[in-house]
């Protein structure tokens, strides 16, 4: 079996050869963490050809913005790009694939949501929270 070829690390201004693209020492250490092992989920034909373009199709335009913004304003229709579950389902193939479970949102928005769970969540299992400068 052949190796793959040697190369300089991807960091700027690094010229260690390495067969993985980063050298241990600028190796990214983000994790995806416990998500990683549902996030395959996204991958199945069933969410990539069904479940996601039909909730497209659906509800084309962003549930947020048409929420937020009143309907003269152009962003009240702002085109949904993401199909985001309303209650996180964590692995749960149960909460995955209800379309009742799904929403249209725009980028921004999916984002915003995203993030905001994502800090709530460990404060609901009892786990505290970093908050910045700290």
């Amino acid at each position: 079996m052949s190796k793959k070829p040697l190369r300089p690390c991807k960091h700027a201004g690094c010229s260690a050869l390495t067969r993985d693209g980063w050298c241990p020492a600028h190796k990214p250490k983000y994790r995806r963490g416990s998500s990683a092992e549902y996030h395959r989920l996204y991958l199945l034909p069933i969410w990539t050809d069904k479940l996601r373009p039909e909730q497209l199709l659906r509800e084309p335009f962003c549930r947020e913005c048409a929420r937020q913004y009143p309907p003269g304003d152009p962003r009240h229709r702002t085109r949904a790009t993401v199909v985001d579950h309303i209650v996180p389902h964590r692995g749960d193939w149960n909460l995955f694939v209800d379309p009742a479970n799904h929403q249209s949102l725009c980028k921004f928005h999916h984002d915003q949501k995203t993030m905001r769970e994502r800090t709530e969540y460990p404060k609901k299992r009892g786990r505290p929270v970093q908050e910045d400068g700290a």
